[in-house]
């Protein structure tokens, strides 16, 4: 274990997250409002009023130490020495990251590898139909990032413009991010083949692909519906008054007004039951809803629970 001193102990307790992140790594923050931010790599982590809360794992804190522990997984001298050892990082006043909002900023795409031979490795591991997966692919949804060969998912405009983009790990390190400049309003979605007025939500691209999978393995045309990954959620406030539905979906909404209904897939675990509640609350005047969460903890869990139990009948 590394030695910290007394003095490095209290100067690092000083740092609060904004802070420290706007000193040491500017690039990681994103503006949601006038006096709120979230993170770049967990876009349900929101910082506002000298504290920080991880919606989706129910955590939070106030001070920088709190958050390299809890979040980062590091021991408390590592987090220490983070702090107390490290340079900042000076950057140029108009920082993207901090001045600039998402929807203007220049989506930079990952650089595309020759296959994306591991990308199908690794979904098709997770349980998803090779015709599901093929799809996405031919329609430039999905690739392989030439560094690290990520699974890049692309989200584009009602012009076929690329706007967004979700980066998920195929190694056991399980990274979960998204390209720089993405706009959440554009997140990773199937338009319906012809006029759908059915849209499926879903907190991620693989939920969304998972779910399709399954609806194929029903013999059902999964085609006919809207499919759309909100790229996480967030927690409504104490008051639900002041409550907004997800940018991906109010937008999603405005550009094919045909849809009438929608179908909640978000996870089975309370930040998913509260965001839930909260687009019932907000939509349920305006569309018929329906909850339906998966049982396991995902859609994709779900899947895998049923693929193990079909091979195990046939063994």
């Amino acid at each position: 274990m590394s030695y910290v001193s007394k003095e490095q102990i209290e100067r690092a307790k000083q740092w609060d997250l904004l802070s420290y992140l706007q000193c040491f790594e500017p690039y990681e923050l994103v503006r949601c409002s006038r006096n709120a931010y979230s993170t770049r790599t967990h876009d349900s982590l929101k910082i506002s009023n000298g504290k920080w809360f991880w919606w989706s794992r129910g955590i939070g804190g106030r001070s920088a130490l709190d958050y390299l522990i809890k979040v980062r997984g590091m021991s408390f001298s590592d987090a220490v020495l983070q702090i107390d050892d490290n340079p900042p990082v000076r950057m140029a006043p108009a920082t993207p990251a901090l001045q600039q909002d998402s929807s203007n900023a220049r989506l930079e795409l990952p650089e595309p590898y020759e296959t994306s031979n591991r990308v199908v490795a690794y979904l098709s591991n997770r349980g998803i139909a090779r015709d599901v997966i093929d799809f996405c692919l031919k329609t430039g949804r999905l690739y392989e990032s030439r560094m690290y060969h990520n699974a890049i998912f692309v989200g584009f405009d009602l012009q076929g413009t690329p706007r967004y983009a979700a980066i998920r790990g195929t190694t056991k390190t399980r990274y979960m991010g998204e390209a720089q400049g993405s706009d959440k309003r554009y997140s990773f979605a199937i338009p319906a083949d012809d006029n759908g007025i059915e849209l499926h939500l879903f907190e991620s691209a693989i939920d969304l692909l998972s779910y399709c999978t399954l609806e194929t393995i029903a013999g059902k045309d999964w085609r006919q519906s809207h499919q759309l990954s909100l790229a996480g959620i967030y927690s409504p406030k104490e008051n639900k008054d002041e409550g907004i539905a997800p940018a991906a979906l109010t937008h999603y909404l405005q550009s094919y007004p045909e849809v009438e209904r929608l179908v909640l897939h978000l996870d089975n675990d309370e930040p998913g039951h509260s965001a839930a509640a909260m687009i019932q609350q907000l939509l349920g005047p305006t569309y018929a809803i329906s909850d339906e969460p998966p049982i396991g903890k995902d859609i994709n869990e779900d899947l895998k629970v049923y693929r193990k139990k079909r091979e195990e009948a046939f063994r």
